[in-house]
């Protein structure tokens, strides 16, 4: 009986002192809600509307590790919101039916389901509320530049160089996506290196004919971005962007260095992504080093005003 009286006791304490925080986090889910809608096509075809505060949760979720720093996370939630609100106001015409789905076409995203697959129940206990939070306290933030929401793309690290301008990689500029400084702690976090048979890069470019041995003529990186990326490749004679070596060939970024060798080539590329925007590594370490979410933004969107949804006014000068 004492035994089982101190294991009572035990029991009675721990849920005194987790009840107000599971309620507290259960009005923050309820109450994050706002006004927008948005239509979601899920991996089985079928099209939700979910509120837009309660969406963005599995945006953050999937984009950003969970680990992050708080005000990265914030700054993730409202670079999400922009490309969501941005997708709602500008409907495709003829309709699809929907404004996103949950794959990196659009913005990645996860299902609370998914959230404890990834992360487990410990996990999900821990981190949901973390991406929840974020959401909250940026709840109907979004970017805007010359009275339109702007284009916020984001990407997981710029290596070794400074973030692109968008004229760079997708030809059209925008005047708050410019050559910035990563901010990165550590550029060679991302440092990947790929072996090509010249038979298998071939097939991956597409060339016909029977493969025939490299020379360093053979492949060489003839124009390069302001931030000293790959802008154009020549391979066998014929001129690639950067971007669709990198798309052909599965590599990890532009920033690229290869190596001819007798019976294949290597490339080495530094970094993850396009480069263009936000880099998330370097939000993060931006957030570590003291700097809040609207500092983030402002350092990487350079321009850009934060606009409230819900009062319809710039939120910061």
């Amino acid at each position: 009986m004492k035994k089982e009286g101190i294991t009572i006791l035990v029991l009675s304490i721990i849920i005194i002192l987790l009840l107000p925080w599971t309620v507290n986090r259960w009005i923050k889910k309820e109450t994050m809600n706002g006004d927008l809608t948005i239509r979601v096509k899920m991996p089985s075809g079928q099209i939700e509307t979910l509120p837009l505060e309660q969406y963005l949760v599995g945006v953050v979720a999937e984009e950003m590790p969970a680990e992050f720093n708080q005000e990265a996370l914030k700054a993730q939630a409202v670079a999400a919101r922009t490309y969501a609100v941005k997708r709602i106001s500008q409907k495709a015409n003829p309709d699809p039916g929907y404004d996103v789905d949950t794959t990196v076409l659009t913005q990645a995203w996860l299902s609370d389901s998914q959230m404890k697959a990834k992360w487990g129940w410990w996990g999900y206990w821990r981190y949901r509320g973390k991406m929840a939070d974020a959401v909250q306290e940026t709840k109907g933030q979004a970017l805007t530049a010359n009275g339109q929401y702007i284009d916020a793309f984001y990407h997981s690290s710029s290596g070794r160089k400074t973030t692109e301008r968008a004229e760079d990689v997708w030809s059209t500029s925008r005047t708050y996506l410019q050559n910035v400084d990563s901010e990165e702690k550590n550029p060679s976090r991302f440092i990947k290196t790929y072996d090509f048979t010249f038979s298998v890069l071939y097939q991956k470019l597409g060339i016909t004919g029977s493969p025939k041995k490299l020379s360093s003529s053979d492949f060489m990186i003839t124009s390069q971005t302001g931030a000293g990326r790959a802008k154009s490749v020549r391979i066998l004679g014929k001129t690639y962007t950067a971007v669709q070596v990198r798309t052909l060939l599965g590599l990890a970024s532009t920033d690229m260095e290869f190596t001819v060798k007798p019976e294949e080539i290597q490339i080495k590329t530094y970094g993850y992504g396009h480069a263009v925007g936000m880099s998330q590594y370097g939000a993060n370490d931006m957030g570590n080093a003291g700097n809040t979410y609207l500092e983030i933004l402002k350092h990487f969107y350079p321009g850009a005003q934060l606009y409230s949804l819900y009062q319809g006014r710039n939120v910061n000068s």
